[in-house]
């Protein structure tokens, strides 16, 4: 089992920025990725950032060249630096992680954390 507990999070001013942090405790040797995906209300849940255990990156075209992934040495830390800010980066973020793989939507995904409340305005 791994434990994913998220910080950060809150309300900013559309052009600001904010970070978001996921802890991973437990059986962390057995993630094979890491990420976050978000929720607005009313839409589906999407994937917006995931690194692989061989630090391979990926991004949704919304987010790209605004939000970094990053993770610490021990690789049981992300953080998720999200600049640029828009209203329509308004959603839940929500730390996951799996063994395998992720999908688009985040179904079937191994871990979740709890989320985390990101608002944006305009």
């Amino acid at each position: 089992q791994v434990q994913l507990v998220e910080s950060g999070g809150g309300l900013v001013q559309a052009g600001g920025s904010l970070r978001l942090s996921c802890a991973a405790s437990g059986s962390i040797s057995t993630i094979n990725v890491m990420g976050w995906y978000r929720q607005a209300p009313g839409k589906q849940r999407e994937l917006v950032a995931s690194i692989r255990s061989v630090d391979s990156t990926n991004y949704a075209d919304s987010v790209k060249g605004r939000f970094t992934l990053s993770r610490d040495n021990t690789k049981s830390t992300v953080n998720l630096q999200m600049n640029s800010l828009k209203p329509e980066d308004t959603a839940v973020y929500y730390c996951a992680a799996d063994r395998n793989q992720f999908s688009w939507s985040g179904r079937g995904v191994d871990y979740w954390g709890q989320g985390t409340q990101v608002t944006v305005s305009s």
